[in-house]
């Protein structure tokens, strides 16, 4: 079924190292969901136990979508190793089915830009995968480092700047606020 209501699919990009781009990611969906767009929401590098916003899809389903591929905790600074790489793969796989299928008016990769300053995914796929969307496919895409190449193919660029982060207080993510 395909309820796409936009003329034309853009590119956002959302980085930075600030709080919000996630978040911000997740309050278009919901402006998406109520003009009854189905969303997509693929999380790269991000997994293992469900947060708010997988509640809410649960609710808002079948309009919102959210699919969780990461690995349980945060990258930090190793290398990837090859049970992370090969989620990267799966979910760069399902992206590229749901930007060119008319299932969806919109698909947020969250965390591409990370995986792609990992190495997970490489710069030349995700401008390929922008290339390759339905035109009528909203495509927005979520991260720290977002590459050069990428903000300049964007048709909107982002960036969340911490000025100051209650985490670097000792304060841990709290359930319905960062979890």
């Amino acid at each position: 079924m395909n309820n796409t209501k936009l003329d034309k699919g853009l590119f956002q990009v959302y980085t930075g190292n600030g709080k919000g781009k996630t978040t911000a990611a997740l309050g278009l969906a919901l402006r998406a969901v109520g003009r009854k767009f189905r969303v997509c929401m693929i999380q790269f590098v991000k997994g293992s136990e469900p947060c708010g916003e997988h509640l809410a899809a649960e609710m808002l389903a079948p309009y919102l979508t959210i699919i969780q591929t990461g690995h349980k905790g945060w990258l930090g600074r190793k290398k990837p190793g090859p049970e992370v790489t090969a989620r990267a793969r799966e979910a760069f796989d399902l992206a590229q089915k749901a930007v060119t299928g008319a299932e969806y008016d919109l698909v947020i990769l969250d965390e591409i830009n990370t995986a792609v300053s990992y190495n997970l995914v490489t710069v030349e796929e995700l401008l390929q995968l922008m290339k390759d969307k339905g035109a009528c496919v909203e495509l927005v895409l979520t991260g720290r480092n977002a590459a050069r190449e990428v903000i300049e193919a964007a048709d909107l660029v982002t960036e969340m700047r911490e000025i100051k982060h209650y985490y670097k207080a000792g304060v841990k993510a709290r359930i319905g606020i960062e979890k």
